[in-house]
């Protein structure tokens, strides 16, 4: 009996875990195929801006398979007794509306969790400080199953004011505009979060500044400087990759000397960007020797098996010749330089907007995979445990 429990709870858990896989898979895939201008390199890799762990899909899908294990075949009715409490006017309790939210697979699903929001407000808008926020929630089932619509709408409206009282909320939704190419719609958002006052995050900033990047108009110009000059008043920090997004905007209104100023701003610049952001500065600035030196160094850097080696972007090189088009002694130097560039492999096909938009994954997904290994799947308890136990 003992043994045949034992091969119970290890298919339970084999089946739970190959049902997360295939839902993360899908939700991938769904993500790749809806994302605009995903990058061409052989590798595959996708345009984004903010990594899981701060969007938490995979912990917002483990969630939902646990519930939707918990009352499992139960789903119908579970909506309709949702929806009787709606049409009788009874109070939605939080857990109720937790479940739902987590049992939403399709939009008409999501249809009816927006009716139940709206009543769920309207009962609790005077909550004490420090009650369970929905928002973040609700932007993750809306990022899972691409619907950027709902969740716009439910943002902006007033009606819902203080449901959405959290940065998190709005860093979700633009970060899923962005990668559908709306880049007017996050720009939208973004002035709700400013007007709500609501305080930007670092993440706030980064996508700020990749959105005004990609718009590349004298609004979002303005718009850039404002919330760059605010955010140097108030102290807050920001990420490298802001700076980044900074530089390279400048870079494209010409501005030499904001870029070279904000790439001053920049402390690591250990990485492959900043390289390549450097080396454009230098050329569109005139500093031509400095820029000999950089790429004569990198070579040098490149020709040992124990030194990483520095990646130049092609098209950065191609942007770089422009620039010295008319300076025949330095381009000719140049051609050397990138001859054996492109010899010792340290040239790429990423152009510098692919750079841009990646941000590698965290080790923190390592971590939790390794957490999962330490439990057991006989007795469903830490390792350590099981084996003191035994």
């Amino acid at each position: 009996m003992v043994r045949s429990e034992d091969r119970m709870a290890a298919a339970v858990a084999g089946g739970s875990n190959r049902i997360l896989r295939e839902t993360i898979k899908r939700s991938i895939l769904r993500s790749a195929a809806a994302a605009p201008g995903c990058w061409s390199c052989p590798h595959g890799a996708k345009r984004y801006l903010l990594t899981d762990n701060i969007i938490r899909l995979r912990d917002f899908q483990q969630k939902k398979i646990a519930t939707q294990h918990k009352i499992y075949g139960k789903k119908d009715s579970y909506f309709r007794n949702i929806k009787e409490k709606l049409k009788k006017n009874r109070i939605i309790l939080k857990d109720e509306l937790k479940t739902l939210l987590h049992l939403c697979q399709t939009p008409d699903d999501v249809e009816i969790a927006k009716n139940v929001i709206y009543r769920y407000h309207a009962e609790n808008r005077n909550v004490a400080f420090g009650e369970f926020k929905f928002g973040p929630l609700f932007m993750r089932l809306c990022y899972e199953l691409d619907l950027e619509v709902p969740a716009i709408e439910l943002i902006k409206d007033q009606t819902l004011h203080g449901f959405f009282s959290d940065g998190t909320s709005f860093n979700i939704l633009m970060d899923m505009l962005f990668k559908k190419g709306h880049y007017e719609s996050a720009l939208e958002v973004l002035g709700e979060m400013r007007k709500r006052h609501i305080k930007f995050m670092k993440d706030t900033y980064l996508l700020a500044f990749a959105i005004c990047y990609k718009l590349n108009s004298p609004e979002s110009c303005k718009i850039f400087t404002k919330l760059l000059e605010e955010a140097q008043l108030q102290g807050d920090n920001m990420l490298r990759q802001a700076y980044c997004f900074a530089v390279a905007f400048a870079l494209k209104q010409n501005d030499m000397v904001k870029a070279q100023y904000f790439y001053s701003q920049i402390m690591n610049r250990e990485s492959t960007l900043c390289s390549n952001l450097n080396i454009l500065v230098l050329a569109k600035s005139g500093a031509l020797e400095d820029l000999m030196w950089t790429l004569e160094d990198a070579l040098d850097m490149g020709a040992s098996q124990l030194v990483k080696r520095t990646v130049f972007s092609e098209q950065m090189l191609v942007t770089v010749r422009e620039e010295l088009e008319e300076n025949s002694v330095f381009r000719a130097r140049l051609e050397d330089i990138c001859a054996k560039l492109q010899a010792s492999g340290q040239v790429t096909k990423l152009t510098l907007d692919d750079m841009l938009y990646h941000i590698s994954y965290e080790k923190k997904h390592h971590m939790q995979f390794l957490k999962q290994a330490q439990v057991s799947r006989r007795t469903f308890r830490p390792l350590k445990s099981a084996l003191f136990a035994e």
